[in-house]
């Protein structure tokens, strides 16, 4: 792998990982390694660990930095770790950033700043502030919908001046975003979906990869999904498109963290424990993500993987 020219890793369906909780609300440490390996196994390029779906906003600073340094320690090489890094005070965004770094990590993805809703100006200086600080490749994270803040084309444009900014994952579901900013920035941006529902659209018309919520289930049917986007011939004819869209959307209707959660604990891969403020599934909403799980494991391509390799009731 050779990390320095992101382009060939930093592409395809990369899984954003829960932080597995034990019993005594600790990271379990043996259920991570298993989730890492799971995506390492399925010929995964990269992972994200710490961001969104890993529960950021409720990790401790130390136990952010472990789960760092250890999904590199699992990794050893084999796939590159991306790590969450982002805040919306900017002094803490840049303490993340450098502890990351030192931890081993191959590149950060990093928020727009959420709550206090900075002027366009106020983000560009904000990122700028980030690529100071580090040497790691900086990906851009921008999802409107929990920051209240979208980033402007212009101030990408911008940010993409710094060799260090090469990618966005753009959480908005816009291809026309795709469109208009691909032919501004260099040909090495890379352009990732963060929306699973509308992820192979957007691979189709021009994207580069998703940074997902369902490749932690399926990573094989999102593979074969993403390579028939990149040869021209987007799968529609199974279905399933279709089936990762209904389950994103099973996914969009709860907690995605503890619907994610409880869908990895009918494959055995984890326990479904989330932290305050967030509590898990009800009785109908955990009937719902088990339905859909199934009705992609009924997909011909899913149902090779060894995600379904266990009966989920």
């Amino acid at each position: 792998m050779t990390l320095h020219q992101p382009i060939h890793w930093l592409g395809g369906f990369i899984a954003d990982l829960p932080t597995p909780f034990d019993d005594d609300d600790r990271v379990d440490w043996p259920a991570f390694e298993t989730l890492c390996e799971h995506q390492i196994r399925s010929g995964a390029t990269a992972i994200v660990v710490g961001e969104t779906m890993g529960e950021d906003s409720t990790l401790g600073r130390d136990e952010h930095e472990e789960i760092v340094a250890a999904a590199v320690g699992i990794a050893r090489g084999r796939v590159a770790v991306i790590a969450g890094a982002g805040s919306n005070a900017t002094s803490q965004a840049l303490e993340l950033t450098t502890a990351a770094e030192a931890a081993g990590a191959d590149a950060i993805l990093s928020v727009v700043p959420y709550y206090n809703k900075p002027t366009q100006a106020g983000i560009l200086a904000h990122f700028q502030a980030i690529t100071n600080v580090t040497g790691l490749p900086v990906i851009l994270h921008d999802v409107p919908a929990r920051t209240l803040r979208e980033i402007s084309d212009e101030t990408i444009v911008r940010l993409s001046e710094s060799k260090q900014l090469i990618g966005l994952k753009d959480a908005s579901g816009s291809v026309a975003r795709l469109l208009r900013l691909k032919p501004a920035l260099p040909p090495t941006f890379r352009f990732l979906s963060g929306d699973d529902a509308t992820a192979p659209i957007y691979l189709a018309s021009g994207g580069d990869g998703c940074i997902s919520i369902i490749a932690n289930f399926f990573p094989e049917l999102c593979r074969s999904i993403y390579e028939s986007c990149m040869t021209g011939h987007m799968p529609v004819s199974d279905g399933s498109p279709a089936r990762i869209a209904a389950l994103a959307t099973v996914l969009s209707a709860d907690s995605q963290v503890a619907a994610l959660k409880y869908g990895l604990s009918l494959l055995g891969l984890m326990k479904p424990a989330v932290r305050l403020p967030l509590v898990e599934l009800g009785d109908d909403a955990r009937k719902a993500v088990a339905l859909a799980m199934t009705a992609l494991c009924e997909d011909e391509a899913a149902a090779d993987a060894s995600s379904c390799r266990l009966a989920m009731s």
